[in-house]
């Protein structure tokens, strides 16, 4: 059998994968801090292996789709399971249709996604990426989960209406900034967001994961905030607005 370096990133997604059943598992066993670990060590190799696409520029369709797959298992289902267990079971049929949101919704995310690529490249996504979805939520009841206790009332309170409107902010038209990309080229075209990217990093380790889910929501917030500003511009000077898309294609014509 012979082995090419399309191997390498397809290894870190099997790794991604294979984080999200562990997640399942860990669920299934009332571990549930273990299984958010595991929700988040898929984050990592999720990232890993479009960095090693890059390098190896072995990027094709099977990369995608096999990306999607276990971005679907490991942010998609496994987070839907743990909110689950976690409290949403107490709200019986609501809970279960509460819960299915995460997986449902992020199915239909990764389907336009999908369909709407064009070239492996990109410079925003369009409605909140599935990883950080599932990251903003786990790491949101690990803030507010006790082992002897389990969920603190406030946690109780709260998981629900995250858990939809991260779900609607999925499927919506709110654009997010992609990571930044480890090369030289990258770096010196987003230095602001690979100074940033790096200061999260950081931050998240030295506070041992306790900074995770504020780093989280500023990276949902900012990009719903600036969305709705943008909107408001559009609904205060439409004409201005039509002048700026009649300018940038033109400006394509040009070119």
């Amino acid at each position: 059998m012979r082995i090419t370096r399309a191997v390498v990133p397809s290894l870190f997604t099997v790794l991604n994968m294979f984080c999200g059943f562990n997640a399942i598992v860990s669920t299934s066993k009332g571990d549930y801090v273990v299984a958010i670990w595991f929700v988040v060590l898929a984050g990592v190799f999720d990232s890993v292996d479009g960095m090693m696409a890059r390098l190896t520029k072995s990027t094709s369709q099977f990369g995608v789709e096999i990306d999607s797959l276990s971005d679907i298992v490991s942010f998609g289902v496994a987070p839907s399971f743990i909110v689950y267990h976690v409290y949403l079971k107490e709200l019986n049929g609501i809970g279960i249709l509460i819960s299915s949101l995460l997986m449902i919704f992020g199915g239909i995310r990764l389907a336009r996604f999908n369909v709407q690529l064009v070239g492996f490249n990109k410079s925003f996504f369009t409605g909140l990426p599935i990883p950080a979805s599932a990251v903003t939520v786990c790491s949101f009841i690990l803030q507010m989960y006790d082992n002897t206790f389990g969920l603190n009332a406030l946690g109780r309170a709260v998981l629900p209406y995250l858990v939809i409107a991260i779900s609607l902010l999925m499927v919506s038209h709110v654009k997010y900034d992609t990571f930044p990309k480890f090369s030289k080229k990258g770096i010196k075209k987003e230095p602001i967001k690979f100074f940033l990217f790096v200061v999260g990093v950081i931050i998240v380790m030295v506070t041992k994961g306790q900074a995770l889910f504020g780093i989280s929501m500023l990276f949902v917030v900012f990009g719903a905030v600036r969305y709705a500003i943008g909107f408001g511009k559009h609904l205060l000077y439409p004409s201005s607005k039509a002048a700026e898309e009649e300018e940038t294609e033109i400006g394509s014509v040009d070119l």
